[in-house]
């Protein structure tokens, strides 16, 4: 797709667009708009109790941005469930020119100093667009979104959208919406000035669902 840059796609996320390839080896990239999109929303999602005594466990090194491309790299790989990928050559290098322009970030798994799953995505004003997820040991990806719902909850982002739903995502309350209701919703998101980094690039496992129940319990009671 010859002239389109980190900038053209910026400017398709703000237009609730997202890019995809067939494969990591077709050359080519797409620009979806789906009838329906996934979110998980921020003001209302489930965090199973095993999961959180995981996350307190802090079995898991966290680290924010501290190697963006071998997350991406990550998520290229096959694995249970996924034989093929949608990310190629092209998506790759754009979405590491967002990295570098302070508007795609990762949040990585570590044990033993080796990077064992994490996720990535991009923020653009009070809306944050997950991209994609891996995980080489259990519960390494779903420590992750925890670790990223607290820190977009703490920065007042209003949208997070999942693209699509899949069974793990739907344990943590993602459904899907129309195109319609998704766009009404991304446009006002768009406004805010949200903080990725308003929590520490370090924080503890506790910390982070003392982030997320700290707005549940707020909810519950407005």
């Amino acid at each position: 797709m010859r002239g389109f840059g980190a900038t053209e796609l910026l400017e398709c996320y703000a237009r609730g667009v997202f890019p995809m390839a067939e494969g990591r080896d077709d050359p080519r990239i797409y620009l979806l708009d789906p009838d329906e999109r996934g979110i998980l929303p921020l003001d209302d999602f489930h965090i199973p109790r095993r999961l959180q005594r995981t996350v307190r466990q802090d079995g898991f090194q966290i680290g924010i941005n501290l190697d963006f491309q071998a997350v991406v790299t990550g998520c290229c790989q096959a694995g249970p469930g996924r034989e093929e990928t949608w990310i190629n050559g092209g998506i790759f290098n754009l979405y590491a020119e967002l990295h570098r322009r302070g508007h795609a970030h990762s949040v990585e798994c570590r044990r033993g100093g080796e990077l064992v799953g994490g996720l990535y995505g991009v923020s653009l004003g009070g809306a944050f667009f997950g991209e994609s997820m891996f995980s080489l040991q259990r519960d390494a990806s779903k420590v992750a979104l925890v670790h990223l719902l607290a820190r977009l909850i703490a920065g007042g982002y209003a949208l997070l959208d999942t693209q699509f739903t899949t069974e793990h995502l739907e344990s943590f309350g993602a459904h899907s919406i129309t195109r319609a209701d998704y766009k009404a919703r991304l446009a006002p998101a768009l406004e805010l000035d949200a903080d990725f980094f308003t929590l520490p690039a370090e924080i503890s496992g506790g910390r982070a669902l003392q982030e997320v129940q700290s707005l549940q319990s707020s909810t519950q009671t407005s």
